[in-house]
């Protein structure tokens, strides 16, 4: 059967061709952030659970900002910055975290009160991969020893009870979700589950950054910019196209 497309409807049918032939890309990359996020259950208290705080995302809000955090016995900051952005033209994405005046009274028992002036982690994300790093200033970790400024990833301290481990305190943490994004939290105190002479169970985390990966940009010179391109062009092109073969089928007639 053969179908004539005159006028309007074939304009619409070659835009839609061409427009809907452009290959499938991935969307831009994601980016979050946020100062401090806790979940802990201490022996003979009741479970103290609070939700991120300045939590920013590339998607909105890009920048948060709060004044401080005050859970006795537990945590004690200053003012918490935090901030996340995409690039949509070459797809990468950044975040970043701070928390001023930071002290961990958690494992003050064991270890005295942990400080700092100020935590940061930050995170980037662009096409030639993920990277991500924490600095410290002005950290005093009591009796748990001593890090750097900017420790390694990963880098790890041990909190033990009569020489049983309770608790870990790791600085610069770094790790791949299932999505390929990294995560980098500057610090993360985590409680032991099960060990003799445990303080509790759960988990702090300061200063927190994630990003990507990048999504893939969209130049207009190729991929999926130069077929939309052509969409754009189709349509202005059908009707010229449409005028030419009609005014020559006029001219047939005559």
């Amino acid at each position: 059967m053969r179908v004539r497309m005159t006028g309007l409807a074939g304009v619409i049918a070659i835009a839609a061709l061409l427009v809907g032939a452009a290959p499938a890309s991935a969307a831009p990359g994601d980016a979050s952030a946020y100062g401090a996020r806790l979940d802990v259950t201490l022996l003979g208290n009741p479970a103290v659970h609070a939700e991120p705080f300045a939590a920013a995302n590339a998607n909105g809000p890009t920048q948060n900002t709060f004044a401080g955090v005050d859970l006795p016995g537990i945590l004690k900051t200053g003012v918490i910055n935090a901030s996340a952005s995409r690039d949509d033209k070459s797809g990468g994405v950044y975040s970043r975290a701070s928390t001023a005046d930071v002290r961990v009274d958690l494992l003050s028992k064991v270890t005295g009160k942990i400080s700092a002036e100020l935590v940061e982690a930050e995170c980037a994300a662009t096409q030639k991969g993920l990277v991500g790093k924490s600095k410290l200033a002005g950290v005093n970790l009591g009796k748990l020893g001593q890090v750097n400024a900017d420790p390694a990833p990963n880098t790890v301290l041990n909190v033990e009870l009569a020489g049983i481990k309770i608790a870990e305190v790791i600085f610069n943490e770094q790790y791949k979700n299932g999505d390929g994004s990294l995560t980098v939290n500057a610090i993360h105190v985590k409680l032991l589950q099960g060990k003799l002479g445990s303080l509790g169970t759960g988990d702090v985390i300061l200063s927190s950054a994630t990003c990507g990966p990048a999504g893939l940009p969209i130049p207009m010179a190729s991929g999926a910019g130069l077929w939309i391109g052509l969409g754009l062009l189709g349509v202005v092109a059908a009707p010229v196209a449409f005028v030419a073969l009609r005014r020559r089928a006029s001219l047939n007639a005559a």
